[in-house]
């Protein structure tokens, strides 16, 4: 009966010390996602939105041709048309980057 019981542990342990590596890669995977630049457009590159795979926004850039004071609301649309990619953009890297520890490491079901 002892023998069944060190069988028993060693399990555990090597589950333990798998449990850690994957643990380690996903926090690497993490900080990749964090890293990993994104670029979402739209109206031909009018609009460029920049942000990470976690879809964390650090940037955009205007097309100075379409900032028209008398037009905002196709400013307002280019400008979510471009996040929208982005976030498109951003899934897929997730999604492909994440999937070795089955989608873990979500925020809330956002991503």
């Amino acid at each position: 009966m002892s023998s069944f019981k060190g069988g028993m542990g060693g399990n555990m342990q090597s589950l333990m010390k798998q449990a850690q590596k994957m643990q380690e890669q996903m926090q690497e995977t993490q900080k990749l996602l964090d890293d990993w630049e994104i670029v979402g457009t739209s109206g031909g590159e009018a609009v460029v939105v920049y942000m990470n795979a976690k879809k964390i926004i650090d940037g955009i850039e205007l097309d100075p041709k379409v900032v028209d004071p008398e037009d905002v609301e196709m400013l307002e649309d280019l400008i979510m048309a471009a996040i929208l990619d982005g976030y498109k953009k951003a899934d897929e890297v997730y999604k492909e980057k994440m999937a070795p520890f089955g989608g873990m490491g979500g925020v809330g079901g956002l991503l």
